[in-house]
């Protein structure tokens, strides 16, 4: 029992606690969003976002970044991309059906690299590039603004930048021969293939 105690207390980090409260609150906005609590879902999703931007950055300021880690935020990712895709067709279904060649790219984008990843690799990738981290950042935001009454815009150009973070994780799978944790970019992996 004590064995295991220093692995169990190791995983048990401020950034895994923050990456794992998006599980805790993917039912919590599938609730909301059934239920048509709008702001209650905006709220939530608010802190999902939130809790996405610290867990990262409290695994580099403590010294915390792991594969663990890494792994469970892409699984997070995962589930909180997919909630807000149903989310959002719960709530604004007109909006969805209208703009659904976007909210279908964001879709397969978000898709599309862990499948890869499964197929190649046998597991869900987790590079955390930072055209992914720039894509989440502009889906989020474009989220918001769209909901608030913004234009449509912002959605449109964030499928875009999430399809180009896709096509550089997929070609990150590519060239890799074994998976890799927080991979900067391409650049870095055609760098260190080079060498």
């Amino acid at each position: 029992m004590n064995s295991q105690t220093p692995f169990f207390k190791s995983l048990l980090t401020l950034p895994n606690l923050l990456t794992s409260f998006r599980f805790v609150a993917a039912p919590g906005l599938l609730g909301f969003a059934w239920l048509g609590h709008q702001q209650a879902f905006m709220v939530l999703l608010a802190l999902v976002f939130l809790s996405d931007v610290l867990d990262g950055l409290a695994a580099r300021l403590t010294g915390q970044v792991t594969e663990f880690g890494a792994t469970l935020d892409s699984f997070a990712d995962l589930l909180t991309y997919m909630t807000i895709a149903i989310c959002s067709y719960w709530l604004w279904p007109e909006l969805v059906m209208r703009e659904l060649v976007y909210v279908a790219l964001i879709v397969g984008s978000c898709l599309a690299p862990p499948v890869a990843g499964m197929i190649k690799f046998g597991l869900l990738t987790s590079y955390h590039t930072w055209l992914v981290k720039l894509a989440a950042a502009s889906v989020g935001v474009s989220l918001f603004i769209l909901i608030l009454g913004g234009p449509v815009w912002p959605l449109r150009m964030a499928a875009i930048v999430s399809l180009c973070a896709s096509l550089e994780e997929l070609a990150i799978t590519a060239l890799l021969s074994d998976p890799k944790s927080n991979v900067r970019s391409l650049w870095d992996v055609l760098r260190q293939l080079r060498q």
